[in-house]
C-alpha cells in the first residue's frame, strides 16, 4: 500500500483551486512564473501536492498583504533554502550520531528523568537515580 504525505502529488488543477480559494487560470500563472511548480503526469496535466496546496495560501496571504509576486517570489526561494539547510544540518547530525556511536570505548550515556543523554567519559551523571551505560575497553 501506498503512504500519503504532503508532498504526495495527488490533485488536479480543478481541486487544488478550489483548496486554495484560487481560479485554476491564477494556479497555471503562479506555475508558469515557478512560484508553485507541480509535478507532472506522463501526459502532462498538474498534479499539485498539500505543499503545494499550502504554498497558494500562503501566496494568498502575502498577496492580500500588499506583497509584490516577485517579492513572494523571493520569500518562497528563501524559505526553500531555509528547508534545505535544515534538512543538511539533520543528515550531518545522524552522520555524526552514527560516527560517534562506532567509536569504540567514547560511548557513555546517562537516563534519568530528563530521558537519555551522553557524559563525557569518567563524569558521574547528575542524579542518583540515573541509569549509566558504558562499553568495557
Amino acid at each position: 500500500m501506498e503512504e500519503f504525505d504532503e508532498n504526495t502529488p495527488m490533485f488536479v488543477i480543478s481541486v487544488a483551486a478550489e483548496l486554495a480559494v484560487m481560479h485554476p487560470q491564477t494556479l497555471r500563472q503562479y506555475d508558469r512564473m515557478g512560484l508553485v511548480v507541480p509535478t507532472r503526469t506522463g501526459g502532462g496535466g498538474r498534479r499539485y501536492t498539500m505543499r503545494n496546496v499550502a504554498q497558494l495560501r500562503e501566496i494568498a496571504k502575502l498577496s492580500s498583504e500588499g506583497v509584490s509576486l516577485e517579492g513572494i517570489r523571493r520569500v518562497i526561494e528563501l524559505e526553500n533554502q531555509n528547508n534545505e539547510l535544515k534538512q543538511r544540518i539533520r543528515d550531518l547530525e545522524a552522520t555524526l550520531a552514527n560516527e560517534l556511536m562506532n567509536r569504540p570505548g567514547n560511548r557513555v550515556f546517562a537516563a534519568g528523568g530528563q530521558g537519555v543523554e551522553s557524559i563525557a567519559v569518567g563524569q558521574r551523571p547528575s542524579k542518583r537515580t540515573s541509569v549509566v551505560l558504558w562499553r568495557a575497553r
